[in-house]
């Protein structure tokens, strides 16, 4: 039997926003998070992007903000990237039951004076990335007294971004009896120590293997000369439907291939630490519109990126490590829906190839590719 939000025996207001928004039926990850939580047990989840984990924390944090009406922050969700805060600042926006129930987004990259503003106008809700935060801390322009719920998101990309001890600096200011919950896409080495640190007696959600691609996601390589990915990746345009998330080593490949795709008559875009935040918030958006088919990413600015119905991913370069695999290989087939992502690889790279199918137990389909059957297309 198909369980459903209105099983978790939540607010009426609460319900009918999440039902306005069309969420019916929870996630494995929101089923196994949201009980606990909403009996203000701590929370420590391993599971992949996109298996709806934001939901399973912003809930909770509506619900406890109906029965306070004290202004200030009384929740705060850490996070890694501007773009994954902006994003669930949009998502707490949709589901919020009221306007009084105010967010202040604090993140770099972008005018401290809104950020600021909403801070000073009580905001409950304060969603952040470590360092902005802990700038406005140390010029004593925020107070984290009166957070009851403290939310961890993608810890371990946190941890790999060096913020463990923004972290730690950020934990000391927040009430020492409070609400811990923490998400990670693995619970290694540093990750365990955070949770042990931070969570008492947390509920232990784990929601399929942590470092595996999702089932409903066809992996495919395609052996090819180094020469011949721009051909391939365009053969695929031409031959699939769907938008395409494609992911290159270096910023300036990103602008490379881009460049190229878009002289092609493709509608392309591209994102990388190079681009200014404003730059990067457009690409984003009009890729998730569909005003661009193909957004060209490198791995750094691609985190966080959290865009539903991406029917491909390219690696056009090899990851360098599994996990980085993983991670792009999840921005397609989310939420059950049928996923492609495809590997170029030189012939240099198999061993490369075989190292991440050996660490991950997985198997690709294998395609090799001439330069006949390119110009065949």
């Amino acid at each position: 039997m198909t369980i459903q939000f209105s099983q978790f025996s939540l607010s009426a207001p609460l319900m009918a926003r999440l039902n306005a928004n069309k969420f019916e039926t929870p996630t494995p990850v929101q089923l196994g998070c949201i009980p606990p939580a909403l009996e203000g047990r701590d929370v420590l989840a391993t599971a992949q992007t996109g298996t709806g984990k934001t939901l399973g924390y912003l809930i909770p944090i509506v619900e406890m903000m109906q029965k306070s009406e004290a202004r200030g922050a009384q929740a705060l969700i850490l996070l890694p990237t501007r773009e994954l805060a902006m994003q669930v600042e949009n998502a707490f926006r949709a589901i919020r039951t009221s306007s009084a129930q105010t967010v202040a987004l604090v993140v770099g990259g972008l005018a401290e004076r809104s950020q600021l503003e909403a801070i000073r106008r009580g905001a409950r809700l304060i969603v952040a990335t470590p360092g902005r935060l802990e700038d406005f801390l140390k010029r004593k322009l925020v107070r984290l007294d009166g957070v009851k719920i403290l939310v961890l998101d993608e810890v371990d990309r946190m941890l790999d971004m060096g913020f463990q001890p923004a972290i730690a600096r950020i934990a000391t200011t927040l009430p020492t009896v409070r609400q811990t919950l923490c998400y990670s896409a693995t619970l290694e080495g540093a990750v365990k120590e955070v949770a042990r640190k931070y969570l008492n007696n947390p509920a232990r959600i784990e929601i399929g293997s942590v470092l595996k691609p999702a089932d409903n996601v066809e992996l495919r390589t395609f052996e090819v000369e180094p020469d011949k990915k721009h051909e391939l990746l365009e053969h695929l345009l031409g031959a699939e439907t769907g938008s395409f998330l494609v992911f290159v080593r270096t910023k300036h490949g990103a602008d490379r291939v881009a460049r190229r795709l878009v002289r092609s008559g493709h509608s392309a875009t591209q994102i990388h630490g190079d681009r200014s935040q404003a730059q990067r918030n457009q690409a984003l958006r009009s890729f998730s519109e569909g005003r661009h088919r193909v957004l060209v990413a490198t791995d750094v600015a691609a985190r966080g990126i959290d865009v539903a119905n991406v029917a491909h991913v390219i690696n056009y370069d090899m990851p360098k490590v599994a996990e980085d695999f993983v991670h792009r290989v999840g921005r397609t087939g989310r939420a059950s829906a049928h996923g492609v992502a495809s590997t170029f690889a030189g012939p240099a790279e198999r061993n490369d190839l075989r190292k991440i199918e050996k660490t991950l137990s997985i198997s690709m389909k294998r395609f090799r590719v001439r330069s006949a059957d390119l110009n065949a297309a």
